[in-house]
C-alpha cells in the first residue's frame, strides 16, 4: 500500500469579495479535491462545495478494489457533483448557470488516478522536475494548441478567461479528463485553482516546491508569493507527497 501526506491552503486573495474555491485532503482516504467555483452572487463558492462534498461522500461510502476502483471512485465522484450541481441549479433560480473546475487525485498502491475538468491544474514534481499534468479546458488552451496565439501573447489574451468544460454549468453532460500513472518515493503532486497558475511561473513553483520546508509551509509560500504578484483571483493548493510503497504494492 502507499502512504502519504497531504497539506493544503485557500485563500480569497487580494482582489475578490469571497472565496468560490473549495479545498479537501483527506489521506485517511488518500484522496485530495480542489475546486473553483462560477456563477451569479455566490453561486460558485455552493458550485465547488457541492463538488469536494460529493467527492468524500463517494470515497466515505464505497470501498475500493484496486486501481480501477480507484479510478471508478474518481469518475462517480465527478458524475455525483454534476448530477447534484445540475439539480440544484434548477431548483433554485439564484443558482442558475453555476458551475466549477474540478482536480481531484487518489493513490491505490503505486497508482494514482487523477480526475481532472476546467482550467485548474495538477502538477508533479518528480527528481527536481515539474509537469503539467492536466490541459486546459478553455479557448485559450485551444488557441495555444493549434499554434495560433504564443505562450507569451496567451498571458493577455481577451479570451483567456473562457472555459470550455466545467462540471455543472451551461451542459448536462460531463467529460471527464481521467489521467492515470505510477509514483515513486518522493513524488510530490501539486493541485491548484487558476489563481495559482495565472499568477506565477511553472519556475517559481519548482523554486518553492524545492525549498527544505514542510507542505504546509510550501502551500503557505504558494499563495504568498501569488499574492504578492497581484491576487486577482482566490488562490487554492493541495500538495500530496508519496512517502512510502510497500513492497507488495510495487
Amino acid at each position: 500500500m502507499v502512504r502519504i501526506t497531504c497539506a493544503g491552503k485557500s485563500d480569497i486573495g487580494r482582489k475578490r469579495h469571497n472565496n468560490e474555491d473549495a479545498l479537501m485532503i483527506r489521506p485517511d482516504f488518500s484522496f485530495a479535491s480542489i475546486a473553483d467555483g462560477m456563477g451569479g452572487a455566490a453561486s460558485g463558492e455552493v458550485a465547488s462545495a457541492i463538488f469536494v462534498r460529493s467527492a468524500f461522500q463517494i470515497f466515505e461510502k464505497d470501498g475500493r478494489q484496486g486501481e480501477e476502483g480507484a479510478a471508478e471512485l474518481v469518475q462517480r465522484a465527478f458524475l455525483l457533483a454534476n448530477e447534484t450541481i445540475w439539480k440544484e441549479a434548477l431548483d433554485n433560480q439564484d443558482l442558475k448557470d453555476m458551475g466549477c473546475t474540478a482536480e481531484l487525485l487518489t493513490f491505490e498502491d503505486q497508482c494514482y488516478p487523477l480526475g481532472h475538468v476546467g482550467d485548474s491544474r495538477t502538477y508533479l514534481f518528480r527528481n527536481g522536475k515539474l509537469r503539467r499534468m492536466t490541459r486546459d479546458h478553455s479557448i485559450i488552451q485551444d488557441q495555444l494548441d493549434k499554434g495560433f496565439i504564443t505562450p507569451e501573447e496567451a498571458r493577455t489574451y481577451a479570451l483567456r478567461n473562457v472555459i470550455t468544460r466545467t462540471v455543472g454549468g451551461v451542459n448536462e453532460t460531463l467529460a471527464v479528463d481521467l489521467i492515470r500513472g505510477k509514483g515513486i518515493p518522493g513524488d510530490l503532486f501539486l493541485l491548484c485553482s487558476d489563481g495559482l497558475s495565472d499568477m506565477i511561473t511553472e519556475e517559481k513553483m519548482v523554486e518553492i516546491l524545492s525549498l527544505p520546508l514542510g507542505l504546509g509551509e510550501k502551500a503557505e509560500w504558494l499563495v504568498e508569493s501569488a499574492n504578492a504578484a497581484g491576487g486577482l483571483d482566490n488562490i487554492t493548493v493541495a500538495l500530496c507527497i508519496i512517502d512510502h510503497i510497500t513492497e507488495d504494492a510495487l
